[in-house]
């Protein structure tokens, strides 16, 4: 198999870590840096995962808005997308009316 190197700069932290994790996973780190290129490349998406974070204060203020509106009712419910587009399309058209 040909191989090809890859150079990064990381915190030497991370990197023990990371290496400690994956050797915890019975993995090397360079087969899980190999796994993840080509997931990238199969899925042309990014993930990232992160289990123990709380949310940000903008975050909880968000969602007790909205938690807020959904409790009086202020929300709409869509069938579908085709039907959310159209209703944003008539907001759009109206505004540019004004």
């Amino acid at each position: 198999m040909n191989t090809a190197i890859i150079n990064i700069k990381t915190d030497p932290y991370v990197k023990a870590q990371a290496r400690d994790t994956a050797s915890k996973l019975g993995f090397s780190l360079s087969a899980l840096i190999n796994g993840y290129l080509n997931q990238l490349i199969r899925t042309k998406a990014v993930h990232f995962s992160v289990l123990e974070e709380d949310p940000s204060e903008y975050m909880v203020k968000a969602l007790r808005e909205s938690e807020e509106d959904r409790k009086a009712g202020r929300y709409r419910s869509f069938g579908s997308a085709d039907n959310a587009l159209e209703y944003l399309d008539g907001i759009i058209n109206e505004s540019k009316k004004n």
